[in-house]
């Protein structure tokens, strides 16, 4: 790296950012937008973090598809969406997808949709099913997992 004083700034804003929390490139490159750095030395400056260990892509993506699972609920669906906005790589979305525990992802589905039905109203059962599928789509699961598990309640709307 040449001797640019505003480059070594930003470097160094960078890396103290980045040693507190996981981000990723695509966030790291808003910031040195928002700090008004050339394309060139924001290419420069995310390559260095890269080599330096400060961003990880992988090691993100499974701390972002964990947290979004564990603490916001979300589905598989949601999560990848969100990460395909961030620029990150489906072959690691895969990868971190893949890193959720698959036994506890349908048991967080199932508690999510019994707590979600104590407090539907409906007329029928096709209406009660119809809610809670919209519900578990919207928390971005898959629509062939709430068939299944919604399959699976009786006439009077209860789960099993």
């Amino acid at each position: 790296m040449e001797e640019k004083p505003h480059l070594k700034t930003a470097l160094t804003k960078a890396m103290q950012i980045c040693s507190r929390q996981e981000y990723c490139i695509s966030d790291i490159e808003k910031k040195l937008e928002q700090w008004e750095v050339s394309k060139p030395d924001m290419y420069e400056i995310t390559d260095i973090l890269q080599k330096e260990n400060f961003i990880n892509e992988e090691r993100y993506a499974t701390a972002f598809a964990k947290d979004k699972f564990n603490y916001n609920k979300w589905g598989k669906i949601k999560i990848a969406s969100h990460m395909k906005i961030k620029k990150i790589p489906m072959t690691i979305i895969d990868m971190a997808l893949d890193s959720i525990d698959s036994s506890r992802y349908i048991t967080t589905l199932e508690t999510i949709i019994k707590t979600h039905r104590k407090s539907v109203k409906a007329k029928n059962s096709y209406e009660l099913k119809a809610k809670l599928m919209r519900f578990g789509l919207s928390r971005g699961f898959e629509s062939s997992l709430l068939y299944e598990l919604l399959g699976n309640i009786d006439d009077d709307g209860m789960l099993p």
